[in-house]
């Protein structure tokens, strides 16, 4: 741990070149007793790192001190950048280590291809923070110590002990068998199984976690897409879901698909219009949904739907009717 804690020290001090102690500190994400230890260390190994001191003064490396990944080319180089770009933060903790990884490839940069795959870099945005309307993106975040103990069982193998809030329950302590990680519109889920079951839980709902040393009942290799398929038409299969055929408005389709579950089919109508099957959570989530879509959206099945719009539609106009 603190090998790689000094070589991101280095690699920031090549790449932003003086820096105070309390920068690298938060930087770093440690003390600024503990730089200034590591500090002493770099030097004690003949690293060139010096102190200026004074108002403007911190610490910097002598001019010329850097390695080179020869071997990465122009494209390669702004693909890294362009990844490293986005809320990398979010990708099951995993947001100290990508700023950490990608110190280092810019460290790491050949000089003739440094300065114009970091320009290009700057001509991309992963992820904003709000989309084009100004609506800010729904994010789940998940406590730093609770998904390191997570990744940490997922990876080793290892049973895992999860606090798990589950909808409309009581957070209950459970023993599971994880099997791995997915992440799906900034929403993570472990999969695992409980008992020879298969469980699929929410990270944003897990409240703590601690990491067993008995190991986990899973097979050795696994197909993590297949299984995330299945467990979608599980999941798709159960409890209250409707399917409702609509008609839209291709302006609207993306509109409609962020409410919905799931699309079932799609083809274009006769009169240009979209006919989708979606799925919702329920018969008021396909009722709401629609109702937001105003007149750009038909629900053409089923019947039950139709009338629950009709009949709030009717008491809209009766309430906003002329009253004169």
């Amino acid at each position: 741990m603190r090998a790689d804690r000094l070589v991101s020290l280095v690699l920031l001090l090549r790449r932003r070149g003086r820096l105070t102690a309390d920068t690298l500190a938060r930087e770093l994400e440690v003390s600024t007793r503990t730089v200034l230890r590591d500090i002493e260390a770099l030097s004690a190994a003949g690293v060139p790192v010096y102190a200026e001191r004074g108002r403007h003064g911190g610490f910097a490396l002598l001019p010329g001190f850097r390695t080179e990944l020869t071997g990465l080319n122009h494209d390669e180089a702004l693909a890294l950048l362009a990844a490293g770009s986005g809320r990398g933060e979010q990708v099951f903790g995993l947001g100290s280590a990508l700023a950490s990884a990608m110190r280092k490839v810019v460290d790491a940069l050949p000089e003739s291809h440094l300065a114009t795959a970091s320009d290009a870099a700057q001509r991309f945005l992963v992820d904003p923070e709000t989309d084009l309307l100004s609506r800010p993106l729904v994010t789940e975040r998940v406590p730093d110590t609770t998904m390191i103990e997570v990744r940490r069982a997922v990876l080793a193998g290892h049973k895992l002990r999860i606090h798990y809030a589950a909808v409309d329950q009581t957070p209950k302590w459970r023993t599971v068998d994880p099997i791995g990680l997915v992440t799906v519109r900034d929403q993570g889920y472990l999969l695992a199984t409980r008992s020879g079951e298969d469980r699929t839980y929410r990270l944003s709902r897990v409240l703590a976690a601690e990491e067993l040393p008995e190991a986990a009942q899973r097979p050795h290799r696994v197909d993590l897409d297949r299984i995330w398929r299945e467990r979608s038409e599980q999941f798709l299969s159960g409890g209250d879901h409707i399917t409702v055929l609509v008609r839209v408005n291709p302006a609207r389709r993306q509109d409609l698909l962020d409410t919905g579950l799931a699309v079932r089919a799609e083809e274009p109508d006769a009169d240009g219009r979209l006919r989708l099957e979606v799925t919702f959570q329920d018969r008021r989530h396909a009722e709401w949904a629609l109702w937001q879509l105003g007149t750009d959206a038909e629900a053409l099945a089923p019947q039950s739907l139709r009338t629950s719009l009709r009949d709030r539609a009717a008491a809209m106009a009766t309430r906003y009717g002329d009253s004169s």
